[in-house]
């Protein structure tokens, strides 16, 4: 049998910052929602609009952030966000404790948080690029995943054990406490970070190889990205620019330069602020829509995101308010299956090896669809109990092989230069998605009741395969660079 993989001192501590920081979070897990129904005494509208809301809210603060994380060392950015959030989440406690949590409060917590995790995710994404050897890109992602399974497993059986023993907010805390853990352990990963790439300028080397090999050198002016001459001219097929050393891709500077056609001029340049500066933050949309099996991962992560998130807030009114569950129930629905995490995260290295990529996505994206359906058939007691525990151990399964497959390839197939732009359009679109999705759900459940609305969320999700990526688009794993299919010139 093969030793375990090691991925060096300067991963372990960078895992170690996400699961103290996952295993905050699953303290804390579903603490939101709780906290609205048994101390404001919210209804259904009003917990599936805070969950909808503040994460919507925060996408949208994320968007102009994303070409501010891209050039900027990303250490530094993750350690900002672990305290920003750790601020944020120390206001509730203090809220409750003078008698003065409001909805209002809950929401902005919850804006806040949301911005900073999508800045958090897009810096960890590119730190982790620069980190780690491409072929260990899923080994790194499937620890990632089975570390947030396990979190899940642990932290909500507790968190629910602890509010009935302290109080409602005992878990928030908690959560608070690991973003300022997690920050240390950034802090002590050390060394120096590579540093970025300005907006428009190339660096000195790579100028030096474009010259060597024929190619024009780009204008500091315009911050285009450089021609090759006609001689050897690539033509392009997806939103980013073909690399002309084995190293890494040509910078980017501008969302158009890779889309332009061929002997087509610049546009002059554009002033600060102006439309370029706009064109910077769509750059990471523009990769992914470029890029056909990205398009269709994407589209249908949405769907599939928002459908099985917007069942949230309706089991927490439905569980706890209408089937009288205790709260260590309701976290114990949620926590024992996600030991299946476990299983699926291993198992993702094995099963694409052995199937390749193509047959994950398709069979596993296809069978995370099928199971939504079954939280219609929850009833009181132990049956109502062991209901929701099987269908979320079915999705969970699923779902965590699955997600470090899709985490390697967006990452094998997302330039440098515009990984942190990619990973928040990913996360604000999915945000966005959950959001609309959650505040339909909340409405429809407001109107009709909880179980009309997880029937309608559990037939929709049944249609997202539809969505998944064609088997001959969808190349065979492999060890390849992260910008071989751009060397290539083609998309897979």
């Amino acid at each position: 049998m093969r030793g375990r993989r090691r991925l060096g001192r300067p991963f372990g501590w960078l895992w170690a910052a996400y699961a103290v920081s996952a295993y905050g979070s699953g303290l804390g897990f579903g603490a939101f929602p709780l906290i609205a129904v048994l101390v404001l005494h919210a209804g259904p509208a009003e917990v599936s609009a805070l969950s909808a809301v503040g994460p919507a809210v925060g996408a949208l603060i994320a968007v102009p952030l994303a070409p501010w994380v891209e050039f900027r060392h990303k250490r530094p950015v993750m350690i900002g966000m672990d305290l920003a959030r750790c601020a944020a989440m120390a206001t509730i406690p203090v809220g409750y404790a003078l008698g003065r949590l409001t909805w209002v409060q809950l929401l902005v917590v919850s804006v806040v948080v949301a911005a900073a995790k999508i800045a958090f995710n897009a810096a960890g994404g590119a730190f982790l690029k620069a980190l780690v050897r491409p072929d260990d890109l899923l080994v790194a992602n499937a620890r990632f995943e089975s570390t947030n399974w396990s979190s899940i497993a642990v932290g909500p059986p507790l968190g629910g054990a602890a509010i009935g023993l302290f109080g409602p907010v005992v878990t928030v805390i908690a959560d608070a406490f690991s973003y300022l853990l997690s920050a240390l352990c950034l802090t002590a990963i050390g060394g120096r970070e590579e540093a970025p790439r300005p907006r428009g300028e190339a660096p000195r080397a790579e100028e030096a190889a474009r010259r060597t090999t024929g190619e024009a050198v780009p204008s500091a002016a315009t911050g285009d990205a450089a021609m090759r001459t006609t001689a050897d001219a690539v033509p392009r097929t997806t939103a980013e620019a073909i690399p002309r050393t084995t190293a890494e891709a040509v910078p980017q500077a501008t969302g158009d330069a890779a889309t332009r056609p061929p002997g087509e001029p610049a546009p002059p340049p554009a002033r600060k602020g102006g439309p370029r500066r706009t064109a910077g933050l769509l750059d990471g949309w523009r990769h992914i829509m470029g890029h056909p099996v990205l398009r269709a991962l994407y589209l249908n992560q949405l769907l599939v995101a928002g459908l099985i998130m917007a069942t949230e807030p309706l089991l927490a009114v439905l569980l706890l308010r209408r089937l009288g569950f205790p709260p260590w129930q309701y976290g114990l629905a949620f926590a024992a299956p996600c030991l299946g995490g476990l299983v699926g995260s291993r198992l993702a290295r094995r099963v694409v090896a052995r199937h390749g990529r193509s047959a994950v996505f398709r069979t596993v994206g296809t069978l995370r669809a099928v199971w939504l359906i079954g939280l219609v058939f929850v009833r009181p007691g132990v049956t109502g109990l062991v209901t929701v525990m099987a269908v979320e151990l079915a999705i969970i399964v699923n779902m965590s092989l699955y997600t470090p497959v899709l985490a390697a390839y967006r990452l094998e197939h997302t330039p440098k230069h515009l990984v942190a732009r990619t990973l928040t359009a990913w996360s604000v679109g999915q945000q966005a998605a959950i959001a609309l999705c959650t505040a339909l759900g909340g409405l429809l459940a407001d109107a009709t009741g909880p179980r009309t609305a997880l029937t309608v969320a559990g037939l929709l999700i049944l249609a997202t395969p539809l969505l998944l990526p064609r088997p001959d688009r969808t190349p065979p794993a492999s060890s390849a660079e992260p910008d071989a299919t751009a060397r290539a010139g083609t998309a897979p």
